[in-house]
């Protein structure tokens, strides 16, 4: 009976979080991640706000952005107890880190802290630097590269305190971003 190669990951560590800035290519990313066969959490933003839009809610960024975000709180550890079930790297579109940060930020609640200490992601983030040249803005994407990029400041400096080493993805195409995460990923310590 030969012993099986397949390395196990505990489970915090499997969480890879891809985060930073609006307009920066993380959901392009994410795709040709599944496309590979990994799974992967969907933005929590974007399905609140298809959601909100659709039912004629008001948890909406640009209406409520409290209850936006505590909800994207809720999805995201939703996300993260689903994602028990898989082996394996499981790739995160943003997650709880950004949600926590942004209701933070704006109303002063210290709960970044408390919840990014029980609920961890891999220690590696990958983060979207602000594109320019990518960015546009959409029917669930109303805000301007502005706030895109100083989105991106917040979570530069937020990501460090909670102890992740944080990657900047290359401004290259989706599958040499891939390819980066994936070799990045490759052969690291938990």
């Amino acid at each position: 009976m030969q012993a099986s190669t397949k390395r196990i990951i505990p489970l915090q560590n499997r969480f890879v979080l891809i985060s930073g800035c609006s307009g920066g290519g993380k959901s392009t990313l994410l795709a040709e991640l599944r496309a590979r066969g990994h799974p992967v959490a969907e933005e929590p933003g974007r399905r609140i706000v298809a959601d909100e839009m659709a039912a004629g809610g008001s948890a909406l960024p640009w209406v409520d952005p409290v209850a936006f975000l505590r909800r994207a709180i809720g999805v995201a550890l939703d996300d993260m107890k689903s994602a028990e079930a898989h082996s394996g790297w499981v790739f995160f579109d943003r997650g709880l880190i950004d949600a926590a940060s942004a209701l933070e930020a704006l109303t002063g609640e210290p709960l970044l802290h408390p919840l990014g200490a029980v609920h961890r992601y891999h220690r590696r983030v990958f983060i979207a630097p602000p594109w320019p040249e990518i960015y546009v803005t959409d029917p669930e994407r109303r805000h301007g590269f502005e706030a895109a990029t100083a989105e991106y400041r917040r979570l530069m400096g937020t990501l460090p305190t909670l102890g992740y080493d944080v990657i900047c993805l290359p401004k290259t195409s989706p599958l040499q971003r891939a390819d980066f995460v994936l070799a990045t990923l490759d052969g690291v310590a938990a």
